[in-house]
């Protein structure tokens, strides 16, 4: 009888690929929005269904060994025929229901996409748009499997098998509650001291993570500290309400609150906090045209207004 191979999921696939291309398995797993010792986990349980070490684990990252070479090459080639199916499928569905799936970082969603999509509803009623809300590294992930037709992320860089556009600027503030002593700064806090205190951040694969530690790193300075690490940009601005310690979140998820008083904007020194907010969609076949009629209804990227001035 001919030996029976083993059928590995797409995703675990995708992240083996991943680990090949970045060198690296937390990088991989940071991109398909996974814990370390999951993402790990699954390429162990890969290598004993296939049978033979696919990488050797290293100091300074993961190599393929010789077999893994091959593997990669053809899981590579069924990944892109997978994709291409999902998409196609997905395209067809789509014309026969005048559907739109859009999934969106917590930024885009909470405080952007609502003025859009009521905008589109005017121009195309008969259209069906789902909505769904996660981190930018699950964005991707939706995206690359075909399950959404346009994204939505946060983070400084898109992948290169997606195409993207700019679709507006967003700033980063660190923010704390009034009775937090750098409320009561007159001057500018220096990078090094937010890069040394005890934060409320959000998850690794946020795109406000990301932006942050990016940031931080081309200072030169951190890592960072986390005091509490939470799922969603609601979350963190709710710990930080609390006096649970000071965060770094978009301008746009703090403007009412600093408004209010209910949250200080304290300006740091030495640190660059702007970035891009993007739309992303498969880079392998066309934007669907309700995909792009929504894209071209949004309006021209500018720069959102500063969240208020500074108390204390």
């Amino acid at each position: 009888m001919p030996d029976t191979v083993p059928e590995p999921s797409i995703e675990t696939l995708r992240l083996f690929v991943a680990t090949v291309r970045l060198g690296s398995l937390s990088r991989a797993a940071a991109e398909a929005g996974l814990a370390q010792p999951s993402a790990s986990a699954r390429l162990r349980h890969l290598e004993r269904q296939l049978g033979m070490a696919l990488l050797e684990r290293r100091p300074t990252g993961s190599v393929p060994t010789d077999a893994g070479i091959l593997v990669a090459e053809w899981a590579a080639a069924v990944i892109d025929v997978a994709d291409h199916f999902r998409a196609a499928v997905g395209a067809l569905r789509r014309e026969r229901t005048g559907r739109l799936r859009i999934v969106a970082s917590y930024t885009v969603a909470e405080y952007l996409l609502p003025a859009w999509l009521a905008r589109f509803h005017r121009r195309q009623d008969s259209v069906t748009v789902e909505l769904e809300v996660a981190n930018s590294a699950h964005v991707v992930q939706r995206v690359r499997e075909g399950l959404a037709d346009l994204g939505f992320v946060e983070a400084p860089e898109v992948p290169p098998d997606l195409a993207s556009r700019d679709i507006a600027t967003d700033e980063l503030v660190v923010v704390a509650h009034p009775s937090h002593p750098w409320s009561r700064r007159r001057s500018a806090l220096p990078a090094a001291s937010l890069a040394a205190a005890s934060l409320v951040v959000r998850e690794v694969g946020s795109g406000t993570r990301d932006s942050l530690e990016r940031a931080v790193a081309a200072a030169g300075i951190g890592p960072l500290r986390a005091e509490l690490e939470l799922g969603s940009t609601s979350a963190v601005k709710a710990a930080v309400l609390d006096a649970a310690g000071p965060a770094v979140l978009s301008a746009l998820a703090v403007r009412a609150e600093v408004a209010t008083g209910q949250l200080v904007v304290v300006p740091v020194a030495g640190l660059d906090l702007h970035r891009v907010l993007r739309a992303v969609w498969s880079g392998q076949h066309p934007l669907a045209p309700v995909a792009a009629a929504f894209l071209e209804g949004l309006p021209p990227v500018a720069q959102p207004a500063a969240p208020g001035p500074v108390s204390g």
